[in-house]
């Protein structure tokens, strides 16, 4: 048995180093160019636009009954809940650990790109999704590939929902159980496995409610613990006002740094930035792995444009907010400077929080990592949750026996995560979560020319 393990541990490292290796990172913010030019810059054309409709209406007052499909906000509030977590901290330490300040200019410049991919890649889920006789919408990749290029290409759509529905037990649980209990054992002493049954219920009675409840649930939690960690990285950068010149300094100069590294060759450096901003930016805001528009196409708005603008709204606060928050407070901490590098600290978490209280005083740094942990991991899970019920109903033609042995599966994988006895589960997660993009993105390549005239006919109505 050892050795099978093993086994199945070698040959998913090497599909992982594809997964997230260069060549896929290449072809995610590749297609993120693409349909940035065919589109004429939308994201820039129309952020204006885009912020207006999105957040801009969330304090407007409406009466208007969705019925049994999302609001738009709750679409993109079930979207940024599975979007942002853990990564959002500890995988930009990391990042910035291994690849230098500069992987922080990289990661904005997928950022940029994603915009664009998220944009369309919700435009199509919401062009392309099923209504139910009840009025219910379901979409997603999976639909876009089959209802948009045909009955051909199913055997794509396939592929995608099974790569999301595995992959849904492991980054949208097993990974976040985990730093939920470790949050929890840190602030309270609690054990893991208390930890994991209570989440387990909590899970159990937010899913088990339907989209509506995920919905209903995420457009609370996202909004404080968005707010939080904002709030958090304005005290930082106002207690640091002076040394922030610098650190742009350190992350531009760093962007391109052509020097050799640990002997390696010339311009390794930059390589290594390159690779671990953009990678980073991407398992972040996951612009182009298709996982988002399965909740945006829950939304009751009728107009796939209307919807696709939140994808740059998302992408916005996710990884050019939150994330360059953590950034600018890893870069003017000083953290990056501790003796032993990131192998000094228990974990990426751990020398976020380092950093954090290095300026925040009375060392409430930790606190605010440790809850900021909690609440973006639990926010994670619920969205997830909606991926991989959405993958599996599609796989067996909505079969409500197969929908609730999911959910219960799922609320069970809380406890698994959360003692820490998934590691293999969410190590091929990742790799699967990451291999979904393949099929997404030929869907975005083929049919980029309905996302074109979508667009051009959409923003000419507006104009």
């Amino acid at each position: 048995m050892e050795n099978f393990v093993q086994g199945v541990t070698k040959v998913n490292s090497a599909v992982n180093s594809f997964a997230w290796g260069p060549i896929m990172l290449i072809l995610l913010v590749g297609t993120g160019v693409y349909l940035t030019i065919r589109t004429g810059c939308v994201q820039v054309r129309y952020f204006g636009y885009a912020m207006k409709n999105t957040i801009g209406t969330v304090f407007r007052k409406s009466d208007k009954d969705h019925g049994s499909n999302l609001s738009p906000f709750e679409a993109v509030s079930t979207a940024l809940a599975s979007t942002v977590g853990t990564g959002n901290i500890a995988g930009v330490t990391g990042a910035i650990f291994t690849g230098g300040p500069g992987a922080v200019f990289w990661m904005w410049v997928s950022a940029f790109f994603g915009m664009c991919t998220k944009y369309a890649e919700i435009l199509l889920a919401v062009k392309y999704r099923q209504v139910e006789p009840d009025g219910t919408h379901h979409g997603g990749p999976m639909y876009s590939i089959e209802r948009g290029l045909g009955k051909n290409f199913k055997w794509l759509a396939i592929v995608f929902a099974v790569l999301g529905g595995i992959a849904s037990f492991g980054i949208g649980n097993i990974a976040q159980s985990s730093e939920v209990s470790g949050s929890i054992k840190t602030l309270f002493g609690v054990r893991p496995l208390i930890t994991g049954i209570v989440l387990a219920v909590i899970v159990a009675v937010v899913i088990l409610g339907g989209v509506k409840r995920i919905g209903q649930v995420t457009s609370y939690m996202v909004p404080f613990m968005s707010a939080f960690y904002i709030l958090a990285g304005i005290a930082i950068i106002l207690l640091r006002i002076t040394s922030l010149p610098a650190a742009f300094a350190s992350i531009i100069s760093g962007a391109f740094n052509l020097k050799a590294v640990g002997g390696g060759v010339f311009g390794y450096a930059m390589m290594l930035a390159i690779r671990q901003g953009v990678a980073r930016g991407v398992f972040s805001n996951e612009a182009g792995l298709g996982s988002a528009p399965i909740a945006h196409s829950a939304s009751s708005t009728k107009e796939p444009c209307e919807q696709a603008v939140w994808g740059i709204f998302e992408v916005f606060v996710d990884t050019i907010v939150i994330c360059t928050i953590t950034s600018l407070a890893v870069v003017m901490s000083g953290v990056l400077n501790t003796e032993g590098g990131l192998d000094a600290f228990a974990s990426k978490g751990a020398a976020a929080a380092q950093a954090f209280n290095m300026i925040l005083p009375g060392h409430i740094g930790g606190l605010v990592i440790q809850v900021s942990l909690l609440f973006f991991s639990l926010s994670t899970i619920i969205g997830w949750s909606y991926y991989g019920e959405r993958c599996w109903a599609y796989l067996t033609n909505e079969n409500k026996i197969v929908s609730t042995v999911y959910k219960v599966i799922f609320v069970l994988f809380c406890i698994v995560g959360a003692t820490g006895s998934g590691t293999l589960m969410w190590d091929i997660s990742d790799t699967l979560n990451g291999l979904m993009a393949i099929p997404n993105l030929i869907s975005l390549l083929l049919l980029s020319g309905v996302i074109i005239t979508s667009t051009k006919e959409y923003f000419k109505k507006v104009r």
